[in-house]
């Protein structure tokens, strides 16, 4: 079992939806898996669970590309992001973890990264008090507040870093964002290859590069036109 790193892609929201769900589903090999990548225009993503009235209702801005998530979490603004995603399969020890348990353990990893790349992170120790949008439930908007085990600038208690997760019995997928804003400049190159190292070191395999997995494309196509439906906008 190693660390598949993927290569890079850049896609619209819902294909990059649609392929983070395919990599849970359908990938070849019952190993990790990692990727990074882009947004093609400027996007919103937000968690499965989110009422759309909600999220229409906190967009950041118009005319943004917008798709709900196959996992939880809250609104994401991709605009200025590094954004990732994680699949851990049926049968690794983590994928048996408490969903707290494996949100910690990968920001444990990127902590280390950032570290070594020379930003100031830790993880947020304990939960945010309750607040006047309670409505919008514990994941209302991504990066207004840090929840337990997000990243956090240790001086500013600014939230750099949070993610989303959906666990079947396939794996569990892990979507992850980190706010470029509030970092130090820092080499995005050197940063994704130092936080590749301490999954694989976390999750005690070796790192491997991969190249793309030869999924059915009539099936990204279907998926990506499902995501993009409004059926699929509008469950909630």
């Amino acid at each position: 079992m190693n660390l598949h790193v993927l290569p890079h892609r850049t896609g619209g929201a819902a294909e990059n939806m649609a392929l983070d769900f395919l990599l849970l589903q359908r990938y070849p090999e019952a190993t990790p898996r990692f990727r990074h990548y882009d947004w093609r225009r400027p996007a919103c993503t937000f968690g499965f669970s989110q009422k759309i009235g909600f999220v229409r209702a906190h967009l950041p801005a118009e005319n943004l590309e917008l798709c709900r998530r196959p996992t939880g979490g809250g609104i994401v603004d991709h605009r200025n992001d590094w954004t990732y995603s994680l699949v851990i399969p049926r049968g690794h020890a983590l994928y048996d973890e408490t969903a707290t348990q494996s949100y910690r353990v990968v920001h444990e990893a990127l902590v280390v990264a950032l570290v070594a790349c020379g930003q100031p992170a830790v993880l947020q120790p304990t939960r945010p008090e309750p607040d006047a949008e309670a409505e919008a439930g514990p994941f209302g908007v991504c990066f207004q507040r840090a929840e337990i085990h997000d990243v956090v600038n240790p001086a500013s208690g600014a939230k750099i870093a949070g993610a989303a997760q959906k666990r079947n019995r396939n794996g569990l997928l892990l979507q992850g964002s980190l706010e470029k804003a509030v970092v130090s400049p820092i080499d995005w190159e050197t940063f994704h290859a130092r936080f590749a190292e301490a999954v694989a070191r976390l999750l005690r395999v070796p790192v491997t590069n991969v190249p793309w997995p030869e999924l059915d494309e009539s099936e990204v196509e279907g998926l990506t036109e499902q995501y993009s439906s409004p059926e699929w906008m509008e469950y909630r």
